[in-house]
């Protein structure tokens, strides 16, 4: 008889090959090899059997005895249920059909996330051209998915599809030679792949792209929902699927009322720290001269791109230089900066993160977006960079990956309240690592806290209380020190992808209060490096389960707590 260890083992690798398959791209951009040429099936018939079969892997997994397997392994049933239950709700919250804005679909994948790749060799040259000759038909299966969700009132936001269509403009107005699909065949290396691919681009992708911008135009935009309704509860079913939603990406049981409550908290917090940096930067603590001034000055703007990367590189070989005084693990994937191109910056945020190559093929990358730079901001780029690279992202993800002793899909999985809540709190952790250069650079920390508590109100408003788009917006503009832009494009990023932006303060504010309890527990014999350690050696894991294993950490350290407990360490 198979013995539930074996069978919780059997069922990971069972929902990692179908993972893998189902995100053939995702696959690549991890490291994973046997992917590299596959585009995802997205028609109907091919997302409901996946959606079917991650049920059964689900199902098979909650029959698991709990009691008969070890700590580890409890963990890894609990991650595995959340995962089997991130892809079915992907299924039926009918998300390709409306979330289609810059952030979400199969736009922003064809011309953000496949050309992210590094053709060592001929081989993954010639599958990376087979993937690009694919697309076409991908994007066909997203016209019919289109099509069934107006048909079934799945329909996006208008400014939604407006963005989508800008997006398209923006990519067909491009020269076909600076096409992003060419990047990453460089002439001198791939000759004879670029040639071709030049063709297939020319002859079959963008007149796809035109296709579909022309469908998108005629059909979606007339059927649009108005920004007045842009909230996900005027889909169908979509109280159901926002719950969902807040359950996935917070990992708790919290509900929209109480995390719209513990943002308008925040904000208020928030705003007395800004008010007490900003009279030092300033020479004012009024919270409207702050933002006004952070948002205008020009001075906080800059001139170049290349200053944009010289910041973010300094900040990032700063927080290298000063890890092993903060965190005993280390990892051995590089981090780089990257250059978003030109059609996906005119659009993107100001930065994200690319996890390294498991196979040692390519290194981490923070990807900043360097276009327009008299809009970017000097004061956020240090609390960007520290989020997206080192001590946040880069960090948590490149130790993951070198945690061989887990299941393989746990050191590629990616839970949003732990991942998003450690790049946050990596931010804050920087101020305690002596990190930023000066006062200006905190008020950018302190600036993106601000952004983050609004974000609770803002999701939670426009998905569960009806909130219109520029109500959203409104909001924004009087509680962060963010300018318009940005703020502009963080609605419409909540509006595409709803309860993500709760994961952020959600994940911090556990990693705080467990940072207190292993304090609390341990009193002076508390050691932040080795707090950090135990946390990142979890890899990415719901937040209840995170306090599960911490817990386990501090009880086995098997010390008794002292009279002197109260005299804690520094950290």
């Amino acid at each position: 008889m198979t013995t539930p260890t074996a069978q919780l083992a059997e069922l990971a690798d069972e929902y990692f090959a179908l993972f893998t398959e189902a995100a053939p791209v995702a696959a690549t951009m991890y490291g994973i090899p046997g992917h590299d040429d596959a585009v995802p099936d997205v028609s109907e018939s091919a997302q409901a059997d996946i959606a079917r079969r991650m049920a059964n892997i689900r199902d098979r997994t909650d029959a698991l005895d709990a009691d008969q397997l070890t700590d580890t392994e409890r963990t890894t049933r609990a991650l595995l249920r959340h995962e089997c239950q991130a892809m079915i709700n992907a299924h039926t919250s009918h998300e390709l059909e409306w979330a289609i804005g810059r952030y979400a679909g199969p736009i922003s994948m064809v011309l953000s996330a496949v050309p992210k790749v590094l053709l060592t060799d001929d081989a993954r040259a010639a599958d990376y051209y087979h993937r690009c000759a694919k697309l076409p038909a991908y994007l066909e299966q997203w016209v019919d998915r289109l099509r069934d969700g107006r048909a079934q009132g799945f329909v996006p936001n208008r400014r939604s599809v407006e963005l989508a269509l800008g997006q398209l403009d923006g990519y067909l107005a491009s020269s076909p030679g600076d096409d992003p699909l060419l990047a990453p065949c460089q002439p001198a290396e791939h000759a004879r792949v670029r040639a071709k691919l030049t063709t297939l681009v020319a002859e079959r992708m963008r007149p796809a792209m035109a296709r579909i911008r022309q469908l998108i135009h005629d059909e979606l935009l007339p059927a649009a929902r108005p920004d007045t309704r842009c909230g996900v509860m005027h889909l169908p079913n979509g109280p159901e699927i926002y719950l969902d939603a807040v359950r996935q990406h917070t990992t708790t049981e919290r509900t929209p009322h109480e995390l719209h409550e513990t943002g308008l908290r925040l904000g208020r917090q928030v705003r007395e720290e800004l008010r007490s940096v900003g009279v030092r930067v300033f020479g004012t603590d009024e919270f409207t001269e702050i933002i006004r001034l952070l948002r205008e000055d020009p001075g906080l703007r800059y001139a170049t791109s290349d200053e944009i990367v010289r910041d973010a590189t300094g900040a990032l070989r700063r927080a290298e230089e000063a890890l092993p005084d903060w965190f005993g693990r280390w990892h051995r994937a590089p981090c780089e900066i990257g250059q978003m191109n030109a059609v996906e910056g005119a659009t993107a945020v100001p930065g994200y993160y690319q996890p390294p190559g498991s196979d040692g093929s390519r290194p981490g990358r923070f990807w900043v977006n360097t276009s327009g730079p008299g809009s970017r901001c000097r004061h956020e780029t240090e609390a960007l960079t520290f989020h997206e690279s080192v001590p946040g992202h880069h960090l948590q993800f490149a130790v993951a990956q070198e945690l061989t002793g887990l299941p393989e899909f746990r050191r590629f999985a990616y839970v949003s309240a732990f991942g998003e809540g450690w790049g946050l709190y990596a931010e804050r952790l920087a101020d305690e690592m002596g990190l930023y250069s000066d006062d200006r650079a905190r008020l950018g920390m302190l600036s993106f806290d601000a952004m983050r508590a609004a974000r609770l109100v803002v999701d939670t408003g426009i998905h569960a209380a009806g909130w219109s788009r520029d109500r959203a917006i409104d909001y924004m503009w009087r509680h962060t020190a963010v300018p318009m832009g940005t703020i502009v494009n963080e609605v419409d990023r909540y509006i595409n992808w709803p309860g993500q932006a709760l994961a952020y303060m959600t994940g911090r504010l556990e990693i705080d209060a467990l940072r207190e309890t292993g304090r609390a527990e341990l009193g002076s014999r508390f050691q932040l490096k080795e707090f950090h350690d135990a946390l990142l050696g979890a890899a990415s894991i719901p937040l209840s389960e995170l306090r599960v294993v911490l817990h386990r950490w501090a009880a086995s350290r098997d010390i008794t707590r002292s009279p002197h407990a109260t005299d804690v360490a520094p950290g």
